[in-house]
C-alpha cells in the first residue's frame, strides 16, 4: 500500500474559539502521537484529507505527515465527528513502523450468489461486516472476500472459511459465523404461530378445562 502525504501544520492555537476558526478555514485539528513522541497538535486541509481517507484503503491508508522539520508515517485513528453533518471535526494520527506488526479492521466482502438460498426464497444473512486483524501496515489488505456461492439454507460460513493474505491473521475465534443461510421469512413465521398455539394448547389448567366442559351442553338422554 502506498502512503499519501499531507502537509501538517504545527504550532496550531489551541481552545473553542481558534478550532472554530481553523474549521472554517477548511483545516481540520489534530494530534500525532505514538512510539515515544510527545504529542505534537497540527491542523491538516479537511480537502486533502478527505480525499486520501476516500481511496481504495480507506481509514487504514498510510498517512505520510510532513511537518516542515520531520515526516512522521501514521495512520488516521479516533476520528471525531460532527454529530449532524458527520464531517470530520478532530483526528488523532497514530504514528507506525513500517516493520511492526498492527492491528487494524477491515471489511468483509461477499462475492458469489448463493443460488441455492436465493431458489429457495431463502436469506443470505450476513452476521459479520469487518474483520480484526494484525499485519504491518503495508500488507493490510483494503478488504477480505468470502465466496458465498456454495451456501445452502440452513448452512453458515465460518471465520475459518476466509482465505486471509500473506502476513495478515486474525486472532478472531475461526468458528465465529459471518453469513447465514436463513429460510424462508414466511416459513419461519408460520412455524412461530403454530409453535405459539401448541404451547397455548398444553398451557391450559384444569380450571379452563373445567370451565369448557361446563360450557358444553349435556347431550340429551
Amino acid at each position: 500500500m502506498a502512503d499519501v502525504t499531507l502537509a501538517a501544520e504545527v504550532g496550531r492555537p489551541l481552545g473553542s474559539r481558534a478550532t472554530r476558526r481553523l474549521r472554517r478555514e477548511g483545516k481540520i485539528p489534530g494530534v500525532i502521537y505514538g512510539h515515544g513522541t510527545d504529542p505534537i497538535v497540527v491542523a491538516v486541509l479537511a480537502r486533502e484529507l478527505r480525499v486520501a481517507l476516500n481511496g481504495e484503503a480507506g481509514a487504514n491508508q498510510l498517512l505520510s505527515l510532513e511537518t516542515g522539520s520531520s515526516t512522521y508515517l501514521t495512520l488516521a485513528r479516533e476520528m471525531q465527528r460532527h454529530p449532524v453533518a458527520q464531517t470530520v471535526t478532530h483526528v488523532d494520527f497514530q504514528i507506525v513502523r513500517r516493520d511492526e506488526v498492527i492491528s487494524a479492521d477491515v471489511s468483509i466482502v461477499l462475492i458469489g450468489e448463493a443460488l441455492e438460498v436465493h431458489h429457495g426464497e431463502g436469506l443470505v444473512d450476513q452476521q459479520m461486516f469487518t474483520l480484526a486483524i494484525k499485519a504491518r501496515p503495508a500488507d493490510i489488505p483494503t478488504s477480505v472476500e468470502l465466496d458465498i456461492s456454495g451456501l445452502t439454507i440452513g448452512d453458515q460460513l465460518r471465520v475459518s472459511e476466509l482465505t486471509l493474505p500473506a502476513g495478515v491473521t486474525t486472532d478472531i475465534d475461526p468458528e465465529s459465523a459471518i453469513v447465514i443461510g436463513q429460510p424462508p421469512r414466511v416459513v419461519t413465521l408460520e412455524a412461530e404461530v403454530e409453535g405459539e398455539g401448541e404451547a397455548a394448547e398444553e398451557g391450559a389448567t384444569p380450571s379452563e378445562s373445567a370451565s369448557e366442559a361446563a360450557d358444553t351442553p349435556a347431550a340429551e338422554g
